[in-house]
């Protein structure tokens, strides 16, 4: 595919998928997303089915270990790393979590940042930096959180003062303002509301666990619920059509089935697009 900006319903291509998907044969969605630190050096079989799926559609790269908000160095040889990836693999796109996950050593989870200036100030320079080595201007992802220590600005807050220091674009997963909202108790339109527009580059959509009435823990593991849905086709209001990716990690159903909700998300986007035509031709 060409080093050009990707569009419309994606999936996100896990390991777990790539035997089913063989079997299934071309799939109808417009691009797929990988996570670059699960795929660095990998050769072989799994190499080669990586690169026959880069090679007929389009691919975003979100990463997984970057760690923004971590108090460890960059890990800047790992960063020259995903730049020669991405370039290999004609990717034009690389996102990562707003969060942190080393502190010394990897904690294999994505753990919240203080929401204070100082690390407004951290997060936004390693992320200028992370962009200075990709050669791309990156996104970051809005987590799902589940205590915020030492916190002395509200999340909304934290996430544009990053953006606009960081001159970055935003990731913006859908689903974990839903969950936040609810495990926080805060209105899930309002935060949209205050996003920036000019910020946005694409959204994941996926599904949760419901703990308890007031707990809700983010696994993409489950279908898409309908407030999820429903606050995705406020972002499409508020934003325009963004592209989107379904994600689902475990518990993963048939192929078909999986296409449902990646074409579900495309009907919502041509609904969408058919209202913006609409009110460009009666201007």
């Amino acid at each position: 595919m060409s080093n050009r900006p990707f569009h419309g319903a994606g999936l996100g291509l896990r390991r777990a998928l790539l035997g089913p998907l063989q079997q299934h044969g071309d799939i109808d969605v417009d691009f797929m997303e990988v996570a670059p630190d699960n795929w660095i050096n990998v050769g072989g079989t799994l190499g080669k089915q990586l690169r026959s799926y880069t090679e007929r559609y389009d691919f975003t790269c979100h990463g997984l270990s970057l760690s923004l908000g971590g108090p460890s160095p960059l890990d800047e040889t790992f960063l020259h790393k995903i730049r020669r990836f991405l370039d290999e693999h004609q990717i034009c796109f690389f996102s990562e979590h707003l969060s942190a996950c080393t502190d010394n050593a990897h904690m294999y989870d994505l753990m919240p940042i203080p929401f204070t200036e100082a690390a407004v100030n951290h997060v936004a320079s390693r992320v200028m930096r992370a962009q200075e080595i990709l050669g791309r201007q990156m996104a970051i992802e809005n987590v799902s959180y589940y205590a915020a220590p030492g916190q002395e600005m509200d999340e909304i807050d934290f996430v544009t003062a990053v953006l606009e220091q960081a001159d970055c674009k935003m990731l913006l997963d859908v689903n974990n303002i839903y969950v936040n909202s609810v495990n926080h108790g805060y209105d899930a339109n309002d935060y949209l509301d205050r996003l920036p527009a000019d910020r946005m580059s694409y959204c994941h959509i996926a599904g949760h666990y419901n703990e308890a009435d007031d707990l809700i823990i983010d696994t993409h593991g489950a279908d898409v619920i309908d407030p999820v849905w429903a606050l995705l086709e406020r972002a499409y209001q508020r934003f325009g059509v963004l592209p989107t990716l379904l994600e689902r990690d475990f518990n993963i159903p048939a192929v078909p089935v999986l296409l449902q909700e990646v074409n579900k998300i495309a009907h919502i986007q041509d609904k969408y697009q058919g209202q913006a035509q609409t009110t460009q031709a009666q201007a």
